[in-house]
């Protein structure tokens, strides 16, 4: 029978203490799931019917090549200090444990001590407008700075902006990028600097291999794992078939709630947010204020309520244009169109072809 070398993997520390977890126990679990159509439902199925983990293996039959692949899979981990995080352990996220068809071992770069974080799931588009993207950083920056760990995928656009803007904080681990490889696979390669700046001040997540290249597939597990650790999520710019809209669908399943950011109806990327606000299964995100209500957020959360009834008072039945609203209450009309949608949205307003009417 293969044997795996007599000697200790150090799997995570506990209060400054080092939890230690045997070598053939690590390589036994981790050749289970690296067999070929293994994931987390067939992993489960097989512990309960054989009993264990080396009953398991018996009955696969694991040849040499998986054997040895996995064995140079812990010895990278060693050399690069990756951590293997079982789901018994108390840094495995408590959110994405409760979820059904959980992975079983995580593979941790960084800051382990991230994973203990209460944390916000923030999604959009790769494509995401500057100022949705600014209005998303703006967000994870207050997030972190209330010691809550913003949870994204690392790709470019609004997942960048969610990241970035978590690193913006001061101080502590605030943080997380959960790839759809292995966490030492940099992609997208335009992001490599950000991935070593989210190493220094939080934690890169996968479920999958050392070194392993991502496909297409592999990319909805990453959005599972991203809805089921964040204990809500905020959902910015997205088309309607987008991975983000899929991450907002998991986190519905996960019993997460979901916020979603208001975009212009006239831009595809508003149809995601804009349709879950409508149909009632996202709840409109206006700020930060949504979520933390100290003195500054309720002042700027007033001035913006008295800004949208302003408008609302100048909408009558007769179909108001957005130049001519921008003229009557004196500002341009970028200034304007957010409100306008948020309106719309709740119901107040309409918009024909002439312009806006109140309902």
């Amino acid at each position: 029978m293969y044997k795996t070398p007599n000697r200790v993997f150090f799997l995570v520390i506990c209060d400054k203490m080092y939890s230690m977890c045997d070598m053939d126990e690590l390589f036994e679990h981790l050749l289970v799931l690296r067999s070929p159509g293994i994931g987390p439902v067939a992993y489960e199925k097989l512990l309960r019917r054989f009993g264990s983990v080396g009953a398991v293996i018996e009955s696969l039959c694991p040849p040499v090549e998986l054997r040895d692949a996995v064995m140079r899979e812990i010895d990278a981990a060693a050399r690069m200090d990756i951590k293997f995080v079982f789901d018994t352990d108390e840094y495995y996220p408590n959110a994405l444990r409760r979820v059904k068809n959980h992975p079983p071992i995580l593979t941790v770069r960084g800051n382990i001590e991230t994973l203990r974080h209460e944390s916000v799931a923030m999604v959009g588009t790769r494509h995401a407008t500057a100022a949705g993207m600014e209005f998303m950083a703006n967000m994870a920056t207050a997030f972190a700075e209330h010691n809550i760990c913003v949870v994204s995928g690392m790709a470019i656009g609004t997942d960048s902006a969610a990241h970035i803007g978590a690193l913006r904080a001061r101080g502590g681990t605030n943080t997380i990028a959960v790839l759809a490889g292995g966490v030492d696979y940099i992609w997208p390669l335009e992001n490599e600097s950000l991935y070593y700046e989210i190493l220094e001040r939080g934690a890169v997540v996968s479920d999958m291999p050392i070194g392993f290249v991502p496909k297409g597939t592999n990319f909805v597990q990453r959005n599972r794992i991203i809805a089921g650790i964040g204990e809500k999520l905020i959902l910015s710019e997205a088309d309607l078939k987008s991975g983000s809209m899929k991450t907002a669908e998991f986190a519905r399943e996960y019993g997460r709630t979901v916020y979603a950011v208001p975009s212009h109806p006239a831009d595809s990327r508003a149809a995601g947010p804009n349709s879950l606000i409508r149909s009632g299964a996202a709840i409109l995100c206006q700020g930060v204020s949504d979520f933390f209500a100290d003195d500054k957020a309720k002042e700027k959360n007033l001035k913006k309520s008295e800004s949208e009834n302003e408008i609302l008072d100048k909408i009558g039945t007769v179909p108001l244009s957005e130049s001519v609203l921008a003229e009557i209450v004196g500002k341009n009309i970028s200034e304007i169109k957010r409100e306008l949608v948020i309106l719309e949205l709740q119901g107040l307003i309409e918009k024909q072809d002439n312009g806006y009417v109140r309902l």
